[in-house]
């Protein structure tokens, strides 16, 4: 069962709504043109229940089936990030700094194109929640919709999600069940000592020395204290100090990225950090500081839901991949802890990769994401 011909027949449509959204970006929970942009499809559409300003800018729309049966969520976020953009597209960025460097306008162009057919056709049993989502690059929209009471309030029984994939085929569609992305967690470590002339270091307590020992020790964390078979990956990716050739300053400090799958590993990190930091700190006369910030946990696929949406994106699009896990990170992990889903990638071909000044959505594979949204919705709520 490929591309689903009535939407394929909006193509020219999504285009245009993908290229306008992409023209004019909002990042973090600031998505209220897009959000207008949005409602304002959904209305023409015919839907009439629509919910805005949830998170700020979010909204849940709900489309009534034919018949009755639960409600299931499909998810798409709607934030750019702050990066100039560097395609030279006809329809490039016209906000200064702002770009969907990550194909947000994609998956929201995508949700768009499913809620049209949906509300034109109604083959399904009991209701839609259409989910549009601020603010999933920065500050965990989806965690505020979630603690904002999108799940009950709506009767949300299940909830899907898809991510375009540079460099995988066009319309190829990758996922697993279990672990898919990681939870991303960030260390942060002040030390202090006391500065001094360099040529007198018997007169200084030397933060640097000790920076440089705890950013070694630290990789012992993954080498000496979890199993081989847990993931972990802990980098150190800034340190600050100094400010001559011949000064020992006075502090400095420096931060780590932390990846982990297991939520044990991801305690024994948290703890192991503060240990290692605060003996070294000890043994070398500083002062530390440690802060470890958890960020989103990981992506976690529900097993019989992944097993459904690999069934129907195999039939909508140019197969369905059982992949590795990746160590990137995504909000939709609230979600996937609040109720059952799945989330999985969707391939649009080569070009560059996320997160890049010259990255751009592949508009010919919006109306396979489209079609495999509207498939769900069909195949997991049948009209009796």
């Amino acid at each position: 069962m490929p591309v689903i011909n009535r939407i394929a027949d909006y193509a020219d449509d999504l285009t245009a709504w993908r290229q306008h959204l992409h023209q004019n970006p909002e990042t973090r929970f600031d998505c209220h043109e897009t959000a207008a942009f949005v409602a304002a499809r959904l209305r023409e559409f015919g839907v009439t229940e629509i919910h805005e300003g949830i998170a700020q800018s979010g909204i849940v729309a709900i489309i009534e089936g034919q018949g009755d049966g639960p409600t299931i969520g499909l998810r798409a976020d709607m934030d750019a990030l702050p990066i100039t953009e560097e395609t030279g597209a006809a329809y490039a960025s016209v906000v200064p700094g702002k770009m969907h460097a990550c194909g947000h306008d994609g998956h929201t162009t995508m949700l768009l194109g499913a809620a049209r057919y949906l509300a034109e056709t109604r083959n399904f049993a009991g209701r839609v929640a259409l989910i549009f989502q601020p603010a999933e690059e920065w500050g965990g929209g989806a965690e505020v919709m979630v603690e904002e009471g999108i799940m009950e309030r709506f009767d949300i029984a299940q909830v899907y999600g898809i991510h375009n994939a540079p460099g995988l085929p066009l319309g190829e569609f990758h996922g697993r069940a279990g672990p898919l992305m990681a939870a991303v967690d960030t260390l942060w470590v002040t030390v202090s000592g006391r500065g001094g002339h360099a040529a007198m270091p018997e007169e200084c307590v030397d933060p640097v020395a000790a920076i440089v020992s705890m950013v070694s020790a630290l990789q012992t964390i993954v080498s000496r204290n979890r199993k081989g078979t847990d993931a972990l990956v802990l980098s150190v990716t800034q340190i600050h100090t100094g400010s001559a050739d011949n000064i020992v300053p006075e502090s400095g400090w420096f931060c780590a990225t932390v990846r982990t799958y297991d939520k044990t590993v991801r305690d024994m990190v948290e703890v192991r950090c503060a240990e290692i930091v605060n003996g070294i700190a000890a043994a070398m006369g500083v002062r530390a500081e440690v802060n470890f910030e958890r960020g989103y946990p990981a992506t976690v696929n529900h097993a019989a839901q992944t097993e459904f949406a690999m069934a129907v994106a195999k039939d909508v699009g140019q197969g369905a991949v059982v992949c590795e896990p990746e160590m990137g990170a995504e909000d939709f992990s609230y979600m996937l802890e609040s109720r059952p889903g799945a989330y999985l990638f969707l391939g649009q071909g080569e070009g560059a990769g996320l997160h890049h000044p010259q990255y751009d959505f592949n508009d010919a594979v919006a109306p396979v994401g489209a079609s495999f949204f509207a498939r769900l919705v069909e195949q997991a709520q049948p009209r009796t």
